[in-house]
């Protein structure tokens, strides 16, 4: 069971022949803590999607997969951007900046603890031109997205160097979530 409405992780787990069961979201508050670290922040919403899902599913025992991506510029955590203004906001903070990318996958199931991992990959984008951030904007496609882009879209002509996993950006760090799976006992 995926507890994630995310396309993109539905597609990333798709691309390594992984089609879940059952998709539903845990609907839960996402709102950062006070003073909380964005490593922990990614860690503490993937193990609550996770265990709420689980408590919440009444069917047979099976594994529950969630997930939370987090970006982050120092210690601020910038906001999954729900406007045009949002994502003009996290553009112009991360325009000729490293950020970092981290993502914490979570495994539960009934009677079992919740297992995770954390990735984080270091992106650098370089300085971008009003325009081209307008240009962006006006796509829509930062839109529902964490930092206010989607690497695998248009803003990947934004990035300068990227030091990590590519699928850790896109929202789901595959190598470590096989690893995961299988150390839980899911065949893949």
């Amino acid at each position: 069971m995926l507890a994630s409405e995310s396309p993109r992780r539905k597609a990333l787990l798709a691309q390594i022949g992984i089609v879940p069961d059952v998709v539903r979201a845990a609907d839960i508050d996402e709102s950062p803590l006070k003073a909380e670290q964005p490593r922990l922040h990614a860690l503490r919403l993937a193990r609550e999607k996770a265990r709420i899902v689980t408590e919440k599913h009444t069917g047979a025992p099976m594994l529950v997969l969630a997930a939370d991506t987090v970006v982050s510029c120092g210690r601020r955590i910038l906001p999954k951007a729900e406007s045009d203004d949002v994502v003009r906001d996290c553009l112009e903070r991360l325009s000729g900046r490293q950020h970092l990318v981290t993502t914490a996958v979570a495994v539960a199931a009934k009677g079992m603890e919740v297992r995770t991992r954390i990735v984080s990959t270091r992106v650098a984008f370089r300085r971008l031109t009003k325009a081209e951030i307008e240009g962006y904007v006006d796509s829509r496609e930062g839109v529902g997205k964490a930092g206010g882009y989607a690497i695998q879209g248009r803003a990947e002509v934004f990035v300068r160097h990227i030091n990590g996993s590519y699928s850790n950006v896109v929202g789901l760090p595959l190598a470590e979530t096989v690893a995961l799976l299988r150390g839980c006992g899911y065949a893949c």
